[in-house]
């Protein structure tokens, strides 16, 4: 039943996001420009850019999904979120991996196919997300998880990773 609950959240977030999205926009469009008509080998650069994304992107969500699962005690859905604080693994270095996950894997998509509807798609799914995290989800977390997620969101970014992980001191570890 609970892997059920974990597939759910992932066919109908990340999956129409990053598959279900981009493979309307391909067939509705046409529009798919692998290797940007460069001349070889010039076409690889794309190619290898979008892979390189694509991989991050899944590695990120495999991770993330994953610390939902262990530590979180719950799913990536808002329907049944995490009971607990995660601040392990690469959330010591930023605080919204699996969005950053996505946004990987949209622009490599993007970026394999020399798509421009896919660009267009990456750039909506991003100014969602930079209004929705900080407006809603944020605010979210701070009620449920109080003065810990305060003292998390103060020493972890929202974006951009720190060089080194966060240490969190014995009174501020959630997931222990």
């Amino acid at each position: 039943m609970r892997t059920l609950k974990h597939l759910r959240a992932i066919v109908l977030l990340p999956g129409i996001v990053t598959i279900v999205v981009p493979g309307i926009l391909i067939h509705s469009t046409g529009i798919a420009n692998f290797g940007w008509s460069l001349p070889p080998p010039l076409n690889l650069a794309p190619l290898t850019c979008g892979f390189l994304l694509l991989g991050l992107g899944l590695v990120l969500m495999y991770q993330t999904i994953g610390l939902f699962v262990r530590a979180g005690e719950g799913t990536l859905a808002p329907w049944d979120p995490t009971q607990k604080l995660v601040v392990r693994g690469v959330y010591r270095r930023v605080r919204n991996p699996m969005i950053s996950g996505v946004f990987c894997i949209l622009l490599g998509e993007a970026i394999l196919a020399g798509s421009l509807p896919l660009l267009d798609w990456f750039f909506f799914f991003l100014l969602v997300n930079l209004i929705y995290i900080p407006l809603l989800e944020e605010p979210g977390l701070a009620r449920r998880f109080g003065e810990d997620y305060l003292r998390y969101k103060a020493n972890v970014p929202r974006w951009i990773p720190r060089l080194r992980p966060w240490e969190a001191s014995s009174n501020d570890r959630a997931d222990a």
